[in-house]
C-alpha cells in the first residue's frame, strides 16, 4: 500500500508515518511544508528507508487550481501536486496538514484560512483529477471476513508489495481520508453526552472554523464528484514529538525550567485526551476498513479538567525528579546532587512498572556536550511542582468542554484506545526527558514558551 500523507512531519503526522512504515508495511510519501511545527528531525530515523519519501510543499501556494497548484521544490525544479500524484501513484491520501493551535489562530487567522481551507481545496482538486485518471477496476484480495461485512473495505491487491513497479491503484480502491478535530462541534455543558458524528457544527475559534470549512469541503467533494472520502474528528492528542506550544509539553518544560506554569482562567475547561499512537491506529483502521462517505469520531475516553491534568503532570515530575541517584532522598535534590543525576533517576523512575517499548526513538546524541537541561534544570520545590501553577487570563472564546462518543468506530471497526491517562502520560513525560535536545533546538528559535492568543 502506498499512502500520501500530508503534514507527515508534524506531531500526529510523524507518529502516523512511523506506524505505517514500521508496523503496517506501507510505503509513505510525506508531503509537508515544514512550518514551525513541521520538524524533519521527527522522522530522521527513517531517512534512507526505501519505503519513505519526503516532498516539501505548501498546499496553499499558489492559491489556484490546475497544474500550478501546490508548487514544491525538487531535483528537477518546480513540481505540482498533479506531478506528484502521477509520479508516486498513491493508493490513498491521508490529509493531516493543518495549522492547529487555537492561540495562534487568534493572533493570526489568515494563515489558518490559507492552510486549512485553501490548502484542502487544492488537495481535493488534485486528488479528484488523479482519481478520475485511474482505471475503474476493483480489488481481488478482500478477505471473506471483509466481504461478509457491510464495509467498503480498502485492501489493494498489491498491499503486501508496496514498492512493486507493477503497482496500480484503481478508482474502487482509492481513498481520501480527511483528518479533523472535535473542536468543530463547539462546546459542551459538563453533563452533556459526548459529541457523536451527527452533532451539529458550532465552531468558536478561527482554528475550529477553518477546520469546519475544510470538513465541509471534503464531504462536498464526496457528494458532488464521487471522490471516496472518509472524515475523522479526534479529541486532544498528546505524546512524543508534540510541538511545545501545547499544554502537556509546556507543563513538562516549565517544570524542568522551574518557571511558572500558566493555567487559563480557573483551569475548569475539560478535554478528552487521546494518546497519539492510539490516534494513528484509529486512522489506519478507518482508512483500511471504514465505509466511504462516513465520519468517525476518535476519542481517548480520558476526560480531565485542565487543572487536573496539570496537577497530574506535576505529580509525575515530582515522583520522578525528586528521586536521588541512590533512591534515598524524598525531597528536593540535596547539595551535590547534579541535574544529570536527577534526570537519570527521573527516567528510571518513569520506566518502572510500565511497559514503554513502543515509545518512539530518542534523539539524544551519543557524543558531544550534554543538552541544555543539564545546565538549566531546577529541582522540585519541597511543596512540589504544583507550586509553579499560575492562573492567567482566560483565552478569548474558550470552549468549556469537549468530549467524544467513540462508539461508532469501536462497534464498526473494532478500534478502542490502548492507553489511559496514567500510562500515556508516563510515556510522554519520559519521552520529553529523553529528548531534551529535540525541544532545545525548537526553543533556540523564535518560540520561547511564551503565551500566545492575547489578541
Amino acid at each position: 500500500m502506498k499512502i500520501l500523507v500530508t503534514g507527515g512531519s508534524g506531531f500526529i503526522g510523524s507518529n502516523l508515518v512511523r506506524l505505517l512504515i514500521e508496523e503496517k508495511g506501507a510505503s509513505v510519501i510525506n508531503l509537508d511544508k515544514l512550518t514551525y511545527a513541521g520538524n524533519s528531525e521527527s522522522l530522521a530515523d527513517l531517512e534512507g528507508n526505501p519505503n519513505y519519501t519526503f516532498e516539501q510543499m505548501d498546499l496553499a501556494s499558489p492559491a489556484a487550481v490546475g497544474e500550478k497548484v501546490g508548487k514544491c521544490k525538487g531535483e528537477n525544479g518546480q513540481k505540482s501536486l498533479s506531478d506528484l500524484f502521477q509520479r508516486h501513484q498513491p493508493d490513498a491520501v491521508m490529509h493531516l496538514a493543518a495549522e492547529s493551535h487555537v492561540d495562534r489562530s487568534i493572533d493570526g487567522p489568515g494563515e489558518f484560512i490559507q492552510t486549512n481551507i485553501v490548502g484542502t481545496f487544492n488537495l481535493l482538486q488534485a486528488s479528484l483529477a488523479y482519481w478520475r485518471s485511474l482505471p475503474a477496476g476493483g480489488t481481488s484480495s478482500v478477505s471473506s471476513a471483509a466481504e461478509s461485512s457491510d464495509l467498503n473495505t480498502f485492501i489493494p491487491s498489491h498491499a503486501s508489495n508496496a514498492g512493486s513497479s507493477s503497482h496500480q491503484p484503481t478508482q474502487k480502491s482509492f481513498r481520501f481520508l480527511h483528518v479533523s478535530t472535535d473542536e468543530v462541534y463547539g462546546s459542551l455543558t459538563p453533563d452533556a453526552p459526548g459529541f457523536s458524528e451527527t452533532h451539529a457544527y458550532d465552531p468558536h475559534s478561527p482554528y475550529s472554523a477553518s477546520k469546519a470549512a475544510s470538513d465541509h469541503l471534503a464531504r462536498a467533494w464526496a457528494d458532488t464528484y464521487g471522490l471516496p472520502v472518509l472524515v475523522t474528528n479526534c479529541s486532544n492528542n498528546y505524546g512524543p514529538y508534540q510541538f511545545p506550544e501545547k499544554l502537556i509539553p509546556v507543563v513538562i518544560l516549565k517544570c524542568l525550567r522551574g518557571e511558572p506554569i500558566p493555567v487559563y482562567g480557573k483551569g475548569e475547561n475539560i478535554r478528552d485526551w487521546l494518546y497519539v499512537k492510539d490516534h494513528a491506529e484509529a486512522l489506519y483502521a478507518v482508512l483500511s476498513k471504514g465505509r466511504v462517505g462516513e465520519t468517525y469520531n476518535i476519542g481517548g475516553n480520558n476526560e480531565r479538567t485542565n487543572l487536573e491534568l496539570v496537577r497530574t503532570l506535576c505529580q509525575l515530575m515530582d515522583d520522578a525528579v525528586r528521586q536521588n541517584v541512590d533512591g534515598k532522598h524524598e525531597g528536593v535534590c540535596p547539595e551535590g546532587t547534579t541535574a544529570r543525576g536527577a534526570l537519570g533517576a527521573a527516567k528510571e523512575q518513569l520506566t518502572q512498572g510500565d511497559p514503554i517499548s513502543d515509545i518512539p526513538p530518542s534523539h539524544a546524541s551519543k557524543a558531544g556536550p550534554p543538552p541544555s537541561d543539564l545546565n538549566t534544570f531546577k529541582p522540585s520545590h519541597p511543596l512540589g511542582y504544583e507550586r509553579l501553577i499560575t492562573f492567567v487570563t482566560d483565552r478569548p472564546g474558550h470552549d468549556l468542554r469537549y468530549a467524544i462518543d467513540s462508539s461508532k468506530i469501536r462497534d464498526e471497526l473494532g478500534w478502542q484506545p490502548k492507553e489511559d491517562c496514567a500510562s500515556g502520560l508516563r510515556k510522554t513525560v519520559k519521552w520529553y526527558l529523553d529528548n531534551r535536545e529535540w525541544t532545545d533546538r525548537i526553543l533556540s528559535g523564535d518560540y520561547k514558551l511564551d503565551r500566545l492568543g492575547n489578541s
